[in-house]
């Protein structure tokens, strides 16, 4: 399997494990949390056979990726994706982050800027800013949420991505939109990421702030996001970010759920390729 390595000064080296199909111009794909790459299986194949060439990497701590004790803040993240862009020497890449990656676009743009970022993709993603306060009364997410989670997590992890699994597929009425199975793949892969770092990213979704971020993107770009997100709400997030970001595009699936991008898989995906088309 291949794999870049990322070096640490004060840590060994962390491997960051990477697909990479098709050829074309270069689209890479952010996953969520607590997942990994394995999660693009709906759009690899639709991507590829578009004409892109299609780069799925696992964040620090999930899939087939190290699984260092620290590195789960926004900045490293952001640089782990720089570190990746410039060793496979890409250009005029598109970047889709899902989720907590939408994140990790955020700040890969803010950080290092559009020199070699044509686009961008949103897709359910965390974006602008989760965390209430008194300078953002919209945020959805408080202190009592977080502690929760992590507890949850810290207790008794599989137990909590069982329930988290079956939410992140399910709409407001209660309807599971992918199959039982697929359900369980999602929890399973869930289950083999780094316990620290499932920890420890709920944090850094849930606190960073990402709305300077979003100022400076002058680049095409589009959010896709379920009107029936039950972890990342639309008013929140997508409509937000859609609002933030001048010129942007706005996808809403009706009656998605948070993975809308493996419940409404040809949706997404057509959502996606018409985009990539007209920009």
């Amino acid at each position: 399997m291949p794999y870049i390595e990322i070096s640490q000064s004060s840590a060994p080296a962390v491997q960051l494990h990477y697909q990479d199909f098709g050829q074309g111009p270069p689209i890479v794909l952010i996953h969520g949390w607590p997942l990994s790459g394995r999660t693009w299986e709906a759009q690899v194949g639709h991507l590829v056979d578009a004409g892109y060439r299609v780069i799925a990497y696992d964040r620090r701590g999930f899939g087939a990726s190290s699984q260092p004790w620290s590195g789960y803040d926004y900045d490293t993240l952001a640089g782990d994706l720089h570190e990746l862009i410039t060793v496979l020497k890409l250009e005029d890449v598109t970047l889709l982050g899902f989720s907590m990656g939408g994140g990790e676009v955020a700040r890969y743009v803010g950080l290092y800027g559009t020199k070699t970022v044509r686009r961008a993709i949103f897709a359910a993603a965390v974006t602008p800013y989760l965390y209430q306060t008194k300078d953002n009364p919209e945020g959805a997410v408080t202190d009592q949420d977080i502690r929760a989670k992590e507890d949850a997590v810290l207790t008794d992890r599989l137990a909590f991505l069982e329930g988290f699994s079956k939410k992140f597929f399910t709409d407001t009425a209660g309807h599971q939109w992918v199959s039982e199975p697929q359900r369980e793949y999602a929890r399973m892969i869930g289950a083999w990421a780094s316990a620290k770092g499932s920890h420890d990213c709920i944090g850094a979704f849930s606190r960073t702030d990402f709305r300077a971020d979003l100022q400076k993107f002058d680049i095409p770009t589009l959010v896709i996001h379920g009107d029936s997100d039950q972890i990342v709400p639309l008013e929140v997030s997508g409509a937000r970010t859609h609002k933030a970001i001048q010129g942007s595009r706005l996808h809403v699936i009706k009656n998605g759920p948070h993975g809308c991008n493996l419940s409404h898989a040809e949706e997404f995906n057509k959502a996606v390729l018409d985009f990539l088309k007209a920009s």
